[in-house]
């Protein structure tokens, strides 16, 4: 599972492996249906539809044979593919503004070949307009309340490091590059909420961080926003996000990939509330209720 995420009453987890998205019951997580897309990977909703990345089949690392990857339009009253766009190589995050879907191209299978570009599409005619040149291997997309996009690069864990980048969208250009490693971020009103547990084939090691940035002064507030040293029993971050309602943390910490994991809870201050058990490899949150 790569993506989660709820709309209406319905909650839509993407299964890359399987090539599905899993359609569930939000309260009860009952099955209600699947989809059909080949290596999916990130999930987006506007108006009636789902947005979803798709690699358009397997790839192999460094092939050179690899296919470009397309975003899918969903029915979600009929869960049936209506349309697709072709975009750049391995497609994964995007995010929807202003009419437009930007999708990161991430290319994250064609080393030593490289992949930099975010793809625009026009939801009206579901046509791609445009490439705009950011960064190799990027992941997230997200947007801020300044009709901004922040976008995170994973590097090629060699030279070039994980990084974030701030793109606004009225200005058409790259307006911040923060060296920021970035494995999963998430935004609560004018903060941005960043783990990594970057791996450097040069080292042999992980970055391990917790960075809090201001998307309004386009800068990093905190290198650790975990208050209490709490941190130094989390084993490998994996993932995070914030409740809109408690403005509590959430981090998931997948140990070593193969025994259950933990989910920590910390306060908006950064002091931890509470801890549990999961299964493995807990990755992806997201909130339901009233």
């Amino acid at each position: 599972g790569v993506d989660m995420a709820i709309y209406g009453n319905r909650l839509y987890t993407v299964i890359n492996g399987s090539n599905k998205v899993e359609v569930m019951d939000a309260a009860t997580a009952r099955r209600i249906g699947q989809v059909e897309i080949p290596n999916c990977r990130y999930i987006k909703f506007h108006e009636g539809y789902a947005y979803v990345t798709s690699y358009a089949g397997p790839v192999e690392y460094g092939s050179g044979n690899n296919q470009v990857g397309y975003v899918a339009k969903v029915d979600t009253a009929s869960l049936a593919v209506v349309d697709r766009c072709l975009v750049g190589y391995q497609p994964d995050g995007l995010e929807i503004v202003g009419g437009k879907i930007y999708v990161a191209n991430s290319g994250g299978y064609m080393y030593p070949l490289t992949e930099n570009t975010l793809s625009v599409i026009d939801i009206a005619s579901f046509t791609e307009e445009e490439r705009i040149p950011v960064a190799i291997n990027m992941q997230y997309v997200i947007a801020d309340d300044n009709n901004c996009l922040w976008i995170s690069s994973r590097g090629d864990y060699y030279e070039t490091p994980s990084r974030l980048y701030c793109y606004d969208i009225a200005q058409h250009a790259i307006v911040a590059q923060l060296e920021v490693p970035v494995s999963d971020i998430c935004i609560d009103d004018n903060n941005l909420y960043i783990i990594s547990s970057s791996w450097n084939n040069l080292t042999y090691t992980y970055d391990i961080a917790y960075a809090k940035v201001n998307v309004d002064s386009r800068t990093k507030v905190a290198d650790n926003f975990i208050a209490d040293g709490s941190d130094a029993y989390i084993i490998m971050p994996y993932g995070i996000a914030v409740n809109p309602v408690t403005k509590d943390i959430l981090i998931t910490d997948v140990h070593n990939y193969i025994t259950p994991g933990t989910v920590y809870c910390f306060d908006a201050t950064g002091k931890k509330k509470w801890s549990a058990r999961t299964g493995v490899i807990p990755a992806h949150i997201t909130f339901t209720g009233k």
